[in-house]
């Protein structure tokens, strides 16, 4: 399980290397995915599975649908990849500062707190995260309103801002 924790945390710094480091929205987008993933991941390994699922549909389900629409709207004939040298050098620097971060702190990681929130209790009968979803839903139900109320103002917001000068969504840019 510490191997497979070690693997999921590397490809979760590799996405964030890729998203920080590229100035293309094209391929930015496969970082974040990336991101996501192995974020979700690190939660089904802590017992969140639920928590981790509905991140996973949430993020990438709406979130890059506006990530979409804004790469579409900014359309370039040529994007920078991975293997240009200018986007090369920004990722040189970042692995070059997680590994000077990684190896400042190194003295406080241990393997041995990676325990499961399933291995600390033997005969459990509730997850962790089935309790934490009901009393979302019923002490958190005034807040879910207003996250849904704050969300359909910031739609609202970002199809006004991209409207343009009276031409619709759908223009040249």
């Amino acid at each position: 399980m510490t191997f497979f924790m070690c693997l999921v945390l590397f490809c979760f710094v590799v996405g964030l290397v890729a998203v920080a480091s590229n100035p293309s929205p094209y391929f930015a987008a496969l970082g974040l995915v990336v991101v996501a993933g192995m974020g979700c991941g690190v939660l089904v390994s802590y017992g969140g599975s639920f928590l981790s699922l509905i991140l996973f549909l949430i993020y990438l389900g709406g979130m890059l649908v506006v990530f979409a629409y804004s790469a579409a709207l900014a359309a370039e004939p040529y994007p920078e990849s991975w293997g240009s040298y200018s986007v090369l050098m920004y990722v040189v620097m970042y692995v070059i500062g997680v590994g000077f971060a990684s190896v400042l702190f190194w003295g406080g990681w241990y393997e041995g707190s990676w325990l499961l929130v399933d291995e600390v209790i033997e005969f459990s009968v509730l997850r962790g995260d089935t309790s934490g979803v009901a009393l979302v839903y019923s002490a958190g139900g005034p807040m879910l309103i207003i996250c849904g109320w704050a969300l359909l103002l910031t739609l609202f917001v970002v199809l006004e801002l991209t409207r343009g000068l009276s031409r619709g969504t759908l223009r040249a840019v």
